[in-house]
């Protein structure tokens, strides 16, 4: 009989690790896959023990760097990340699980120690009946303004305004002495008797102060010395240029305005105050020139100088015209830098001069009074309701013409055309024909320019033919007589004919 040959082992391989075999059946289980084998079982059972090892591993050199020997959920989730593994998630170290341990279980000896998380049990009525927490905003930002014009405004963002302190009757208020309280008083009536001075000793530094000083004296009175003239021109040059004088604009705005005035209350018809608002408008092209400058907050005051120069009717000859050209430029050019940000201010302008230019005995409008030489800017947007009884001169009609023509095309052809100011302002010239009528002509002649400018070469208007004839009668109703007469006599037909057709836009 031959031998028993030894027994074949078994094919299955036992795994004494952490991880058991019947915790990966479990899983497989759990999954639907049924019947799976011992040995691949015990495979995966030793790489889930050699992968959790692994992180294990990773996460100790995080503990260890933190100077800890504690390991943590934080020190697993970095330790995942590093070995590029999807973290675990609902476990943070800021909200860490509680585990209870559970009762033995008398029917199972071997299962050992076995440990749970313990679930909170929520009472509803108890939550229902608890104040509601208000979850707070999320951290944001917003804008706001600190300061405007040095004007703190009360927004509940800034800190609330400091009350001024009253005057202190005499006697201790507060703690204060009667000394104290009694020096208040009198420094008040001192600056009562002197504010200008005070005002600027409180606002302006010592060196705006001297600044101030020398740029009037040096702009005013006016002088026709050589020495005079330099300094006129390098006082507008500095004003045109410099930077840093926000602080003293208003006491320029405030000095201009102050001069116009007087200027026009003593004479303006002497040759002096003639100079001396010419240098004036100037002060006020250099401050519109000035980049640096904030004049906005200032419109309100320099417009009624500069409109009081157009429009006066009593300007010294030989500085009649530019001085209202100038002011026409400037009031021009204002429009141009400010209308977008003030859209009401180029209608309040046009209708100034609207009132100046067609008011008469029929048909004008008369200004409210108080304001600018009798033509106030009306602020809400309509025209003033009352007749004029007297019909205006003709330095305030040639004044309006001119700002017309400063403003631009659109206020030409609204003022002098659709508005008739031709017609009236030829039949006054026709009747009249005393002092001041060549300003007048001459201003209504630019502004039919600006409509269209003339031709260099064009056919000449010739009364016999049909079509011609037809278009002199259209420039008799726009023009009137008069000022069609002069259009005629230029003989530009293309000219004529432009401004008839400007009519329509």
């Amino acid at each position: 009989m031959s031998k028993a040959g030894p027994k074949p082992k078994s094919a299955q391989t036992s795994h004494a690790g952490i991880y058991k075999a019947d915790a990966v059946k479990d899983v497989a289980e759990s999954l639907g896959i049924a019947n799976l084998p011992d040995a691949v079982a015990s495979a995966l059972a030793s790489d889930v023990e050699y992968r959790i090892h692994q992180v294990v591993e990773e996460a100790s050199r995080f503990m260890r760097h933190a100077r800890r020997t504690t390991l943590t959920t934080a020190d697993i989730d970095l330790a995942l990340r590093t070995l590029n593994i999807e973290p675990l998630y609902g476990h943070t170290p800021h909200a860490p699980s509680t585990f209870r341990r559970a009762l033995p279980f008398p029917h199972m000896a071997s299962a050992g120690t076995v440990y749970f998380v313990e679930d909170e049990e929520i009472d509803f009525d108890k939550v229902l009946r608890e104040e509601k927490i208000i979850i707070p905003k999320g951290v944001n930002w917003t804008a706001h303004w600190l300061a405007v014009e040095g004007v703190q405004p009360l927004v509940p963002e800034n800190p609330p305004a400091v009350p001024r302190e009253e005057a202190i009757a005499p006697g201790a208020v507060n703690g204060k002495s009667p000394q104290a309280a009694l020096a208040k008083p009198q420094q008040q009536q001192a600056n009562q008797q002197n504010p200008s001075n005070q005002l600027v000793k409180q606002v302006l530094s010592r060196e705006l102060q001297l600044y101030y000083t020398r740029l009037t004296s040096s702009l005013l009175p006016p002088s026709a010395s050589q020495a005079d003239i330099s300094k006129r021109t390098a006082a507008l040059a500095s004003l045109r240029a410099d930077a840093g004088l926000q602080a003293l604009l208003p006491y320029l705005v405030r000095w201009v305005g102050e001069g116009i005035v007087g200027a026009l209350r003593d004479g303006p018809d002497q040759e002096q105050e003639g100079r001396t608002l010419e240098v004036l408008l100037d002060v006020v092209g250099a401050i519109i020139d000035n980049s640096t400058l904030f004049i906005e907050p200032y419109l309100h005051q320099l417009l009624p100088a500069i409109l009081s120069v157009l429009l006066h009717s009593n300007l010294p000859r030989s500085h009649a015209t530019h001085l209202r050209v100038t002011a026409a430029q400037t009031l021009g050019k204002i429009l141009t830098q400010h209308s977008t940000t003030y859209p009401s201010l180029s209608p309040r302008i046009m209708k100034t001069l609207l009132v100046a230019l067609l008011g008469s005995s029929s048909s004008g409008h008369s200004a409210s009074p108080g304001a600018v030489n009798g033509f106030a800017m009306d602020t809400s947007g309509t025209p003033p309701a009352d007749v004029r009884t007297s019909p205006k001169p003709l330095g305030t009609r040639e004044g309006a013409i001119r700002g017309l023509v400063g403003i631009g095309k659109e206020a030409v052809r609204k003022g002098m055309l659709e508005g008739g100011g031709t017609r009236i302002v030829g039949e006054e010239c026709a009747s009249s024909g005393g002092e001041g009528v060549d300003g007048v002509i001459e201003a209504v002649m630019m502004a039919l320019e600006t409509l269209h400018p003339p031709f260099d070469m064009s056919d000449a208007l010739n009364p016999s033919q049909e079509e011609d004839a037809r278009l002199i009668g259209q420039l008799h109703d726009l023009l009137g007589e008069f000022f069609t007469a002069r259009v005629v006599s230029r003989g530009d037909r293309g000219w004529a004919a432009g401004i008839v057709a400007s009519v329509n836009g």
